[in-house]
């Protein structure tokens, strides 16, 4: 059983779910809609350029969930799956998981999103396990921090090496879906690169790498 890793946003869904649930907050009046937009854009294109400090992103994205009592938290979730999530899946992806299910691989997400975003996206998609940015959760509330390092750029491959401490799996093996250049650090540790869509930065490295490309759009 091989292993066959997926980063998230971009990539087996066409758009970015923590910058889509930003938006969605926005569209339920929970948060100042210019100031909260703003500053959502701001951070995404700070991501976008690979500028991005994820713990100042971190404490601005999990804020809201601190605000709101749990059950209030999951009926909005399931509307932003409802409404917003699975029109961006993209039937592709779930072609592209389903032959790996197929040939008994076990199928990872990791993604810098935070869990409470993600879980049910990962549920949805059928996946084996999800490696997701941690928001601390104490006595049944969002404590707006996070648990361990987050899972963005080379803290993909610190929380996989942790992943892969009690698993029978080797990343030389493996293979790594992918858009972003943010995630250069995993795709040059696992033996099968593979960029999806990727982005301008990621396009060019993955040429002088010569790393397989391919579409799922």
């Amino acid at each position: 059983m091989a292993l066959a890793i997926f980063d998230l946003d971009n990539t087996l869904i066409a758009g970015d779910s923590d910058h889509a649930w930003g938006d969605f907050l926005i569209s339920k009046n929970v948060v100042d809609p210019d100031i909260y937009k703003r500053t959502n854009d701001q951070f995404y294109q700070d991501y976008v350029n690979g500028e991005l400090d994820i713990h100042r992103y971190l404490r601005f994205a999990l804020e809201p969930l601190t605000k709101e009592p749990l059950p209030t938290l999951l009926n909005w979730r399931q509307q932003f799956m409802e409404q917003v999530v699975l029109p961006m899946i993209l039937p592709a992806g779930r072609q592209l998981l389903s032959r790996h299910r197929q040939a008994g691989d076990f199928c990872l997400i990791i993604t810098a999103t935070n869990r409470f975003v993600t879980e049910p996206i990962a549920e949805e998609l059928g996946v084996d396990d999800l490696i997701a940015t941690e928001p601390e959760f104490v006595d049944g509330h969002y404590t707006g921090h996070v648990v361990g390092t987050p899972s963005y750029q080379s803290g993909k491959v610190e929380r996989l090496n942790c992943w892969l401490n009690d698993r029978p799996y080797d990343l030389e093996s493996a293979c790594f879906y992918s858009d972003s250049h943010n995630d250069i650090p995993l795709l040059e540790k696992v033996g099968n690169p593979i960029v999806v869509d990727p982005d301008s930065i990621l396009a060019e490295h993955a040429e002088r790498q010569q790393w397989q490309t391919m579409s799922l759009r």
